[in-house]
């Protein structure tokens, strides 16, 4: 299953995985119109943009996780022009299995395209070495944050609301909101509907610190 809405690079895709033996179930051009085809289709692969319409942003991404959620061992293999460390992140949330994410330019590499997508089938990963290398390089850690808002993210882990940490803390709920905000940057966590960004932050809290007491 492709998709994609550039109509000719879609139809590309289509020439070199058929070329290769492949069968390709069917090629659509938007996230709405991905989600039913799997859904009727049933197929063992999805290679898909992760910027769409309507946006354009991460239309795609969002596709992919309602996808993992619908059809648990279906192999998604995601691409973008840019190197997308926090997109990565939200991909790779749910365990590794089953998923890639390649820059578009390594598509033209066939052979390794081809790879990467019977290795996603087969209940693998491929990353793109330069998402690898970005990630290796730019994680976000904990030491970039304020001593305030380490505070605000340990409140955040004990599981108090913004109104309970803006109480604990003496200050107001909009500052809380603010820190919050600033938190949610700072740890690269994007604004999609794919995964809760209060949650991913605990995460990378607990990752970092180990369970607060």
């Amino acid at each position: 299953m492709i998709a994609e809405d550039a109509a000719v690079v879609r139809e590309g895709l289509v020439g070199l995985l058929t070329d290769r033996g492949l069968e390709v179930a069917a090629a659509v051009g938007d996230p709405d119109a991905l989600l039913a085809a799997v859904d009727r289709t049933r197929p063992d692969a999805v290679v898909a943009d992760i910027r769409m319409p309507p946006t354009h942003r991460d239309e795609g991404l969002r596709a992919a996780a309602e996808l993992r959620r619908r059809h648990p061992g279906l192999g998604i293999l995601l691409f973008s022009q840019y190197i997308e460390t926090s997109y990565a992140h939200t991909l790779l949330a749910d365990g590794p299995a089953g998923i890639g994410y390649l820059l578009k330019d390594r598509v033209l590499d066939v052979e390794e395209f081809v790879k990467a997508l019977h290795r996603v089938v087969a209940g693998g990963t491929a990353l793109d070495p330069d998402v690898i290398s970005r990630l290796l390089r730019a994680r976000p850690t904990l030491a970039d944050l304020t001593p305030r808002e380490h505070e605000t993210l340990a409140h955040m882990a004990a599981g108090l609301t913004n109104s309970a940490i803006a109480a604990r803390m003496g200050i107001s709920q909009r500052a809380v909101e603010k820190h919050t905000a600033t938190i949610f940057d700072k740890l690269e966590i994007p604004r999609t509907t794919a995964t809760h960004r209060r949650v991913q932050a605990v995460l990378h809290y607990l990752e970092g610190e180990g369970t607060p007491s």
